[in-house]
């Protein structure tokens, strides 16, 4: 069994794969592998298909839809199909679960590896850190269930995902920098700060890129660029850290790479000061 979310939904249950077209199904399905082993209530699953306003016949409604999907499944588990269903599409007390192991579905998988980065990094294992989120990233092949509708639960869930694919970007970059990989992460980096033109850190990983590969005068240009926009946009000046980054190479000293990667720990701040960087998303 192999189910995928970090991109469009499929899912493989048998010799084949299979993947429900049937939007209200697809939530289901989504919701279900997210919550993999665990019992998904049903007045969740309500929630996700029809928030404030579900109709009188939901949970019948629901009933069918599970009933839908396992057909789906054993159509494609071969002989004893349903039986196979219905044991990984599960009926449990108030509700259902996915018997889906963890390492089977991308978004778990891709958490799994996050939290065993972090670890890492805790530990200044620059190394390790950098293969592990670089493992976690790789399994993104696009927005996370991008091709499919939203119910208010799976929103909430597609925002984790998207702050933890953020994170393990920050800290991954922070390690390659720290091992002195400046031109290696140069591409990511230039893609990052294009996609969230207002976050620092990015910014600030990208200015100490350049200043690695020799690139100084685009290293000043970043920060030119990144100080018009959150002056313009949000009347603040940049954070200490990125300002005292800016400050060491006009000086013509090389700011360390101590100043990008920050504390490992959530929450951290720049190591050259104690204001917090600002990480907005695009405008």
């Amino acid at each position: 069994m192999e189910i995928k979310l970090l991109g469009t939904l499929t899912a493989d249950f048998g010799d084949q794969t299979w993947t429900p077209s049937a939007a209200k199904h697809r939530q289901v399905l989504a919701l279900l592998a997210l919550r993999a082993r665990r019992t998904v209530p049903v007045w969740e699953l309500v929630d996700e298909l029809w928030g404030d306003k579900p109709p009188r016949s939901a949970q019948a409604t629901l009933q069918t839809y599970m009933m839908q999907l396992r057909r789906g499944i054993a159509a494609v588990c071969g002989k004893g199909g349903m039986v196979r269903a219905k044991e990984i599409l599960a009926t449990a007390h108030g509700g259902y679960v996915l018997n889906a192991a963890p390492e089977q579905v991308d978004a778990l998988e891709h958490e799994s590896l996050v939290s065993a980065g972090l670890a890492m990094a805790r530990k200044r294992d620059h190394r390790l850190t950098s293969e592990l989120l670089n493992q976690a990233l790789g399994l993104w092949r696009g927005d996370v269930l991008f091709d499919m509708p939203l119910g208010p639960v799976l929103r909430v869930e597609v925002l984790r995902l998207q702050e933890s694919r953020l994170s393990a970007f920050e800290i991954c970059v922070a390690a390659d920098l720290a091992l002195g990989r400046g031109i290696e992460v140069l591409a990511r980096l230039t893609e990052l700060t294009a996609r969230y033109p207002l976050h620092e850190r990015f910014h600030l990983q990208l200015m100490l890129s350049q200043y690695q590969a020799g690139r100084m005068w685009q290293a000043l240009e970043t920060y030119r660029r990144l100080h018009t926009r959150l002056v313009t946009e949000l009347g603040l000046e940049p954070s200490e850290a990125v300002r005292e980054a800016h400050q060491r190479m006009l000086r013509g000293d090389a700011p360390v790479p101590a100043a990008v990667v920050g504390d490992w720990d959530w929450g951290m701040r720049a190591e050259f000061g104690h204001e917090p960087l600002h990480t907005s998303g695009p405008a």
